[in-house]
């Protein structure tokens, strides 16, 4: 049984093909500094997984290696518990992602989760599922 704010190698998207389905067939979030796709990829629909892009345009190596930790920090600690089960996202960080303080992320990627929760739920089904 794994511990409730782990986040293993299973809770993250690996192959490019992961990526760009959700990409073509999610529900998309736009905030001023990600963009966040949501879907179900019916891997293993109990399991919420992240995959997350960071750009040269974001910075240097230290700085989007930052970026990337901070929002699998939120992702374990706040958005996994607010997606139904099975959802996966993808977080596209943009260009001023590196400035951002913790918590100013925490509050972009939260609004992003529940617009993207909501917009699932409307639309009856999840994305991407055939």
């Amino acid at each position: 049984m794994r511990a409730q704010l782990s986040f293993a190698a299973a809770d993250r998207l690996h192959r490019s093909a992961e990526f760009i389905r959700l990409q073509r067939a999610g529900v998309r979030f736009q905030s001023p500094h990600f963009v966040v796709y949501a879907g179900n990829l019916d891997d293993e629909p109990a399991r919420s997984r992240l995959g997350v892009t960071v750009s040269r345009r974001v910075g240097i190596a230290v700085a989007r290696n930052r970026v990337k930790r901070r929002v699998r920090e939120i992702f374990r600690r706040v958005i996994r518990d607010n997606l139904p089960a099975g959802t996966s996202i993808v977080v596209i960080a943009r260009a001023g992602a590196a400035t951002l303080a913790s918590s100013a992320i925490d509050n972009e990627l939260t609004m992003a989760a529940r617009n993207l929760s909501g917009r699932m739920a409307a639309k009856g089904a999840f994305a991407g599922r055939n």
